[in-house]
């Protein structure tokens, strides 16, 4: 079997589909299709793997063909060195990871002059096979055999203590080349292991927000994310120590490891005169060679998962984000609010131009509300605004009370509506060089409220002109590989692009580049074009664009739509490749295309089996069909904001038991953070999301979802809001309650402290999560708790 025949049947195993449908993916990846373009207009060839499995296996792809490329280039090392033998091939060709890879590589592996390579160097092998195949012998009688002295760079053996030495060595670096051995110690150690978190010594005050972990043990393979990459920042940041420990071994009279690996080799203790000097052979193998390795890569993995979890975590965020409901093309007026330096204001019209921009004191230290009131209502009426956003930075609140008054002013005669908008990555879109060349003439801080208007009109297209991570919906962000982090929001940025499909006519040349076949640079060009020529009347015209040939036009057209051109499909998602399907269909029908699109009767009337051929299959047809029933529909959902409660404005005004509305900000493993119009995001933890157990709190509330919550902590020194969304509960029993979902597994006690790790709306520093718990139901009963959990539960568990 060839090595492309092996990928393919792998991965059809792992995705569980048949090996055709891999097949013909992987040709049409490697011909330069993009995984939007597969995943809607090439079902028939895949068998209509959709764009998850399609993600899937063209990042599997990826992984196995590096794999291959690895083997063959091991298989080619060992060979040169003559010692590829056949069950040696046969192990490294079933390798299935590059972990299992590199293992059995490592005997082979090309190092530096090691003291056991010395050592054999020395003639001191025979000694080593010697005593280990005949552990009757003494060690100090055989060693006196292989005295030498020194020659060249070979040192001299000197005594029986220094021959022994050198034969510990070469056993000592066999045993830890082992592949076998290696192999199960690592899964073991993964498996059972704890990982160990202590403070170091004098750190206590620098480090309090980590106080949950100065003194914590989990176990290794359960750590979640967040808590994994809370440690890993302590320990960069000089306050924490971590270690992996195997459960038992401090009180065992020898460590677990050491047994398993004397086992491996074939040592055990019988009282022999070489079994003692074997014994510390094993002991320095574990201590020495294998321990600090195995750690630093079991962390290694440790990091790895959490870090893949947390990107997980932004990514979903960041797709909810994008694809959260836009206001439409309405004429906005946005505020970025701000105090000494007063508040810009900017107008933009319906597709989002800038049209006119204003800067206004109403607050501290000016104080000029009238006056702003006055400069805001002449805009309103100016302009027609239909919408005013409302920066949710510093001084929001009291920017939103204002634009409040200036709604009830102008009502009924001004249809107003007011909106707060996330400001997240506006200052950043503002300084970028992107920016400078779409406002040239604006002031940095007007741009941002530009961009603050533009959000709210279509969150996605404005979204796409700033970096992903500065969002700021993602959890430790700043921690993971950023390498990873950036190809996986790029890929979340192209599937939500595409799944909405584009306007050729309005969209930015950021928007542009984010669609299916598309670079920056031709991005710019179709900008260029339709800046000199005008609008685009039909999708065909993108063949004159300069470097837009036929297989960019294929990858690219079905996504992209010109409203009122001259054929009515190039509003929808039909790819021109399929127009003579449509035309077959309309004339079967006996209608034209314009009388086709939208006459749902006539369209579900139709059986797609009818229109299939060779070239369109069932399942293209049926989606054809589907969309000439709403040509170009938009799949998110129906605008709706949150409305903030009138007098709450800051962490003094949230009282316990309050119920109020606001927006879901960002959803972690632990929790959801909400906004609720106070300037710092509340926590509503797993187990108050819902009066049923969840594992996953996406399964409840996605970002930008609006929320009916309850206020149930507050603490105004940490500035820490705790929330829920099961409105029976009430704070004083939530309040006790969470002591008895303290998730620290071997140290109960620890459950009665408040974590002081600072919480924010990404989860981090320290345990972001600690100290909001609201306690799950009674199926997490059996969880540690303190005495006053213990007492609650006991008193229900007696009703």
């Amino acid at each position: 079997m060839d090595v492309k025949q092996r990928i393919i049947l792998r991965l059809a195993t792992e995705l569980n589909v048949r090996p055709e449908q891999v097949s013909a993916t992987v040709e049409l990846l490697d011909g330069g299709a993009t995984v939007p373009f597969i995943a809607r207009y090439r079902k028939e060839v895949t068998g209509a793997l959709d764009d998850i499995q399609l993600r899937q296996l063209d990042e599997r792809l990826r992984y196995l063909r590096e794999l291959e490329e690895r083997r063959e280039a091991v298989l080619a090392a060992i060979d040169e060195q003559g010692k590829l033998d056949a069950a040696l091939k046969t192990s490294i060709d079933a390798a299935e990871t590059k972990q299992r890879l590199e293992d059995l590589y490592l005997p082979f592996k090309k190092k530096r002059r090691t003291k056991a390579q010395i050592a054999r160097e020395a003639g001191l092998e025979p000694l080593a096979d010697a005593l280990l195949a005949n552990p009757t012998l003494t060690p100090e009688s055989e060693a006196a055999q292989y005295l030498r002295p020194a020659e060249g760079d070979i040192p001299a053996i000197e005594d029986a203590k220094a021959a022994l030495d050198g034969a510990k060595q070469i056993l000592m670096e066999r045993f830890a080349e082992d592949p076998e051995l290696i192999g199960r110690l690592r899964e073991r150690l993964w498996q059972e292991g704890e990982l160990s978190a202590r403070l170091l010594d004098g750190k206590q005050q620098e480090g309090a927000k980590f106080s949950d972990y100065f003194e914590h043990d989990e176990k290794l393979a359960n750590v979640p994310s967040h808590r994994a990459l809370a440690m890993f920042r302590g320990r960069n940041e000089g306050i924490l120590s971590l270690a992996i420990r195997l459960p038992g071994e401090e009180d065992a009279p020898i460590h677990p490891a050491q047994v398993a690996i004397a086992k491996q080799v074939g040592i055990s203790d019988q009282g022999r005169a070489a079994d003692k000097w074997l014994g510390e052979v094993v002991r320095w193998t574990w201590r020495v060679k294998l321990y600090t390795a195995l750690e630093t890569e079991l962390l290694g993995r440790l990091r790895e998962q959490a870090e893949l979890t947390a990107i997980e975590v932004f990514a979903a965020n960041l797709k909810d984000l994008l694809l959260a409901a836009p206001a439409g093309q309405k004429v906005t007026l946005a505020i970025d609010p701000g105090l000494r330096t007063g508040s810009k204001v900017a107008v933009v019209d319906a597709t989002g131009q800038f049209i006119d921009q204003a800067t206004i004191y109403p607050h501290a230290p000016q104080n000029r509300w009238d006056e702003s009131l006055n400069v805001l209502a002449k805009l309103v009426k100016q302009h027609g605004v239909q919408l005013i956003a409302v920066g949710n930075g510093t001084a929001s609140r009291e920017t939103d009370k204002l634009a409040g008054e200036l709604l009830k002013a102008l009502a009924p005669e001004h249809h107003l509506s007011k909106v707060m908008v996330s400001e997240a990555g506006a200052s950043v879109y503002s300084a970028s060089e992107y920016a400078s060349r779409e406002l040239p003439d604006l002031d940095v801080t007007v741009r941002g409220a530009v961009s603050i208007a533009r959000r709210l009109q279509d969150p996605l297209a404005e979204l796409v002109k700033i970096e992903p991570k500065s969002i700021g919906v993602g959890q430790y962000q700043h921690d993971v590989s950023q390498l990873q982090l950036s190809r996986s929001l790029e890929v979340v940025i192209e599937d939500c692009v595409n799944a909405v499909g584009v306007d050729l006519n309005t969209a930015s040349s950021a928007l542009l580049s984010r669609v299916a076949g598309l670079s920056a640079a031709i991005a710019e060009n179709i900008v260029a074009q339709r800046n000199v020529q005008g609008a685009f009347k039909s999708r065909k015209e993108l063949l004159e664009v300069s470097r837009l040939g036929p297989k960019t036009f294929e990858q690219c057209a079905g996504f992209l739509r010109i409203s009122n051109a001259e054929n009515p499909l190039d509003a929808s998602a039909v790819h021109p490749e399929a127009y003579t399907l449509v035309e077959r269909i309309a004339k079967q029908n006996s209608r034209d295309i314009k009388g086709l699109i939208g006459d749902s009767a006539t369209l579900k009337a139709l059986k797609p089996a009818d229109f299939a051929d060779e070239r369109f299959g069932v399942p293209t047809v049926s989606d054809i069909l589907k969309e000439l029933d709403k040509p170009g529909r938009d799949p998110r959902p129906e605008f709706k904001a949150a409305e903030f409660r009138e007098g709450v404005e800051t962490l003094k005004d949230l009282k316990l038991g309050m119920v109020l509305e606001g927006t879901v900000t960002n959803v972690t493993h632990f929790g959801a953070f909400v906004d609720v119009g106070v300037h710092q995001d509340g926590l509503v933890h797993i187990s108050a999301l819902s009066d049923r157990f969840i594992d996953d709190p996406r399964t409840v509330v996605k970002a930008g979802d609006i929320v009916t919550v309850k206020v149930m902590s507050v603490d105004i020194p940490r500035k820490r809001v705790g929330l829920s969304m099961r409105l029976d509960d009430e704070p004083e029993q939530a309040q006790a309650a969470s002591s008895a979902t303290n998730d620290q597994p071997r140290k109960p006690a620890r459950s009665q402290r408040s974590s002081s790790a600072g919480q924010n709306s990404r989860g981090e520093g320290g345990r972001g999560e600690s100290g909001q718990r609201q306690g799950r139901k009674s199926n997490e009963a059996a969880a540690p708790m303190g005495a006053l959990g213990a007492a609650l539960l006991k008193a229900k568990q007696g009703k």
